[in-house]
């Protein structure tokens, strides 16, 4: 028995040290690594989800079809659970739990380790991201977390998950979108390819428009790239025409020197700066314009 808990043991180390991690040598590790007297038989009333679990909306039919499997042949492989206050946290397994329930099991197989918030964190994340796809505000939000919690950067956090810079970087940057829009991707309302469409305009006003649209008129994501192309000539052309202003330039110019301050002359309107006071009575001196 020492000995398998010293080879788990060293399973664990390879797992959190290891920059590639894999969640499935893990639980097998465990799983092999633990004698059959050690599985036990724990109340589910007794278990909670662990609480860095990035999942927040899980498939009910899948869970159906988990429940099915388990009436018939009960849990394939036990959880992985650790001790808490009041009761066990999982670890690993949080889709066998919530299937059991429904199947109307009180009782799980669990295999009973401990782990610190760091491995707990990591282990949730991984059984998602490996296992089951993730929405993409909840990957962005786990990815976040990792980056927080453990003080990685985008490129450490790259190679921990195996997902690529670019892939790590365009889903955080998902996160910019207003709250309202990451909930439509949430909702399934929104694809990830549109959410990161979405994602690289500054405006709130016209994300929340085109995220409306997208809902409404099931824009394809080409169609939606086509319609962001055709916003960013408009600001091109805004911009071309708050450059003309430049033939006033020279005019800018002479007020400056003329007046020792700051002139900016757009919209048919010339703007004076002054400090203070003082500054402003010397300027309004210049401009030979007195008070009563």
């Amino acid at each position: 028995m020492e000995s398998r808990k010293r080879a788990l043991g060293r399973g664990l180390e390879e797992l959190f040290n290891n920059e590639n991690l894999n969640l499935d040598n893990f639980e097998d590790a465990i799983y092999e690594s633990t004698p059959k007297d050690e599985i036990k038989e724990l109340n589910i009333e007794d278990l909670r989800v662990n609480p860095y679990q990035p999942r927040k909306i899980f498939d009910e039919e899948a869970l159906k079809e988990l429940a099915s499997s388990i009436k018939e042949h009960g849990v394939f492989q036990p959880i992985i659970v650790k001790k808490s206050i009041k009761g066990y946290e999982i670890v690993a397994g949080e889709r066998r739990f919530r299937a059991s329930k429904l199947a109307g099991l009180d009782k799980i197989p669990a295999i009973i380790r401990d782990f610190n918030d760091e491995e707990m964190m990591e282990i949730a994340l991984l059984e998602n991201l490996q296992r089951e796809n993730l929405n993409a505000i909840e990957e962005a939000e786990a990815y976040k977390s990792l980056i927080e919690k453990l003080d990685l950067t985008q490129e450490g956090l790259s190679k921990k998950v195996g997902k690529s810079r670019s892939h790590i970087t365009n889903i955080l940057g998902l996160l910019r979108l207003p709250e309202n829009v990451q909930e439509m991707v949430n909702e399934n309302k929104l694809s990830m390819a549109h959410a990161r469409v979405l994602s690289k305009l500054e405006s709130v006003d016209l994300i929340n428009s085109l995220a409306k649209r997208i809902d409404e008129e099931k824009m394809s994501v080409h169609e939606l790239e086509d319609l962001t192309k055709q916003e960013e000539v408009v600001k091109k052309n805004t911009i071309t025409k708050k450059a003309k202003t430049s033939e006033y330039k020279y005019v800018e110019d002479l007020m400056r020197d003329k007046l020792d301050t700051k002139v900016k002359i757009s919209d048919k309107k010339i703007e004076i700066s002054f400090v203070n006071n003082a500054d402003l009575n010397r300027i309004l001196e210049i401009l030979d314009i007195k008070g009563d």
